[in-house]
């Protein structure tokens, strides 16, 4: 199994981090909020999971450990694959899926993109006594990466490329996007960059809300 990945990344797509390691370009499938954390050139260390099929192999990676282990218990529940597993750590925290876990809140499965009412009252019950109890009390800040900065075509462009990673259509990416631009030019005024993770799930709510 390959545990982590260290190197300097060596380009950067809306779902794709590929990382130098010795010569040789490792593909890593990632988060948005993963992948805001990163910039070409530099280096990277993501603990990693390799998914293995018989005709693929695909490796999946995390900006720690916690989440890692989170992605692999997800895929111990019934119906849930290496993508859905994914999905849901794009939207959540691993602090928060356990948090949301161990309260019944469905409502925050279902705020992932391919889970239903049914779907996510079955994931409640599955899951209820495999992710644990949330470690911090601050559980409910989603999604799962500290804010980074935008990375490579800016925020709108990754955010955008990032709904649309997640099954949106792209009349609702840029409805979405355009739905939290204040935000994001409210932190370029204070100087700062606006912050990916924190975009991208104030995009999702605004999409649950219309559907």
């Amino acid at each position: 199994m390959i545990a982590f990945v260290s190197g300097t990344v060596a380009s950067l797509a809306p779902d794709t981090a590929v990382v130098e390691v010795g010569g040789v370009g490792m593909a890593l499938q990632c988060t948005p909020g993963t992948l805001a954390q990163l910039r070409v050139g530099r280096h990277a260390k993501l603990a990693t999971s390799l998914v293995v099929r018989e005709d693929s192999l695909t490796l999946y990676g995390f900006d720690d450990e916690d989440a890692r282990q989170t992605f692999e218990l997800l895929q111990t529940a019934s119906g849930v694959g290496p993508r859905l597993a994914q999905a849901m750590l794009a939207v959540h925290s691993p602090d928060a899926l356990r948090a949301a876990v161990s309260s019944g809140d469905e409502k925050a499965l279902t705020a992932v993109p391919g889970i239903g009412k049914k779907g996510a009252q079955k994931l409640l019950l599955e899951l209820k006594d495999r992710l644990g109890e949330p470690v911090s009390a601050a559980a409910a800040h989603l999604p799962g990466q500290s804010a980074g900065a935008a990375g490579g075509g800016g925020w709108r462009g990754q955010l955008h490329s990032a709904l649309v990673g997640l099954g949106y259509a792209t009349r609702e990416a840029d409805e979405a996007v355009a739905a939290v631009a204040p935000q994001a030019e409210e932190a370029a005024a204070s100087g700062a960059e606006p912050p990916v993770p924190q975009l991208l799930r104030a995009a999702l709510q605004t999409l649950n809300r219309a559907r």
